[in-house]
């Protein structure tokens, strides 16, 4: 029989037994933050039933992680510790266990309806890497800025490429995002105009927060890399094509990407995902020893990308994509990352690049959707090249399980005018 828990959990909730993900979040505004899991339509506070001496495994029965005002602590624990947590917490919350179905007091302080909680960023990100994973998205960029003659450059199906992305500017579901203001490439022989980006843009990504790091020097091995991903979220990274267009000649993207990226709350762990997982996509040529994997797999993740358009009530679906199309693995772009010797810290996010698929209505950004503004995307009587002041744009995605779904919620964010 499937795993059930005492809490009632709808069908299409994100949030069952199976799945569990992590987060942090204030029950009342004036509150401490605090670690949790959530469950159907509430949040299970941690510190709570860490407080009542629940977490009594031999990893975590002395330990204050669930105490902190982040995931940080926990995440450096370890594999070992995610599946004590992860065993004790499915055992807690399961239709047979009693010790807090039948505890009114306990739950009552424990289980917080997740209407009332204000969620925040679950991890304090020391740094954060954008990859260029997806080969379709690859491509269409390329075609767009080069043509179509040698659109993916050489180096790419050899290694996994990324740029350093700007940790302060991550923020959660829900911020609003200031329409960038930057300087855009001339005409001619005019000096380079400025002023708000006229070709403001979603990515559809996720991202690996990283569980434990490496020491300065020790590149972590690719078949060992899984152990150092706590588990992945949805993340826009938010893009101003225009001001990156210019500015990205010769060392990639700056202030076109830097005002912001947006974060779901919920961290969906490795071991909740492993029922989805598939096979990569085949890679040719063959990878270079050290991100040759023994088993390479991704997750079966389906992921949608709604625009609903200022002053409209409803919202539109304007791509559909899948995780699984990304031709570089979480694991080879960790490995990749150390390979020479640098170090990953515990809550350092690692964002996948735009996940975009082969057909046209799964490609990943405006930029895609529109070929650069050439083709209006129609949305219910509007149209849109790029994101409009006022647009609000929701990633979700989910897993379907057997009479099960493993959901990461919401990722949202709202463009509001630039700022004088």
């Amino acid at each position: 029989m499937a795993l059930q828990s005492f809490i009632e959990v709808e069908p299409d909730s994100h949030f069952p037994i199976q799945n569990l993900p992590y987060g942090v979040f204030k029950p009342e505004p004036a509150s401490v933050a605090r670690p949790g899991v959530a469950i159907g339509e509430y949040v299970l506070d941690l510190s709570e039933i860490s407080k009542a001496g629940l977490f009594n495994g031999p990893i975590l029965k002395d330990s204050d992680c669930f105490l902190q005002p982040n995931l940080n602590k926990f995440l450096s624990l370890g594999r070992p510790a995610w599946k004590e947590a992860r065993d004790m917490l499915q055992k807690l919350l399961s239709s047979n266990e009693a010790t807090l179905r039948d505890n009114a007091n306990l739950r009552q302080k424990s289980l917080v309806p997740m209407g009332k909680v204000e969620m925040l960023l679950p991890m304090e990100i020391g740094d954060y890497t954008d990859f260029f994973s997806s080969m379709h998205h690859a491509k269409n960029c390329g075609t767009i800025f080069r043509g179509p003659a040698n659109p993916v450059p050489a180096n790419w199906f050899h290694l996994p490429i990324a740029y350093h992305g700007r940790a302060s500017s991550v923020v959660i579901s829900g911020t609003d995002i200031v329409r960038p203001r930057g300087q855009f490439a001339p005409s001619g022989n005019s000096p380079p105009p400025f002023g708000p980006s006229q070709k403001l843009d979603f990515e559809l990504e996720m991202a690996a927060v990283v569980g434990p790091g490496n020491e300065l020097g020790k590149p972590i091995d690719v078949n060992e890399a899984a152990d150092h991903i706590f588990g992945v979220l949805l993340m826009n990274d938010w893009s101003a094509r225009d001001i990156q267009a210019w500015e990205y000649v010769p060392l990639g993207p700056f202030l076109g990407k830097s005002f912001g990226t947006t974060l779901s709350p919920w961290i969906v762990t490795l071991d909740a995902l492993e029922p989805f997982a598939c096979d990569s996509p085949k890679q040719d040529p063959q990878p270079l020893p050290y991100l040759a994997e023994k088993i390479s797999k991704n997750y079966d993740i389906s992921l949608e990308v709604q625009i609903k358009p200022a002053g409209k009530e409803d919202s539109c679906v304007v791509t559909r994509s899948n995780f699984k199309y990304l031709y570089w693995t979480l694991t080879q772009q960790l490995a990749h990352h150390t390979i020479n010797g640098c170090n990953l810290r515990s809550g350092d996010l690692l964002g996948t690049g735009t996940i975009s698929g082969p057909e046209p209505e799964s490609l990943g950004c405006l930029l895609e959707l529109t070929w650069n503004g050439q083709k209006p995307l129609s949305l219910d009587g509007f149209t849109r090249k790029f994101l409009e002041d006022g647009d609000e744009v929701t990633f979700t995605g989910f897993c379907k399980g057997n009479g099960y779904t493993v959901g990461f919620g919401t990722c949202s964010g709202k463009i509001v005018p630039s700022t004088p």
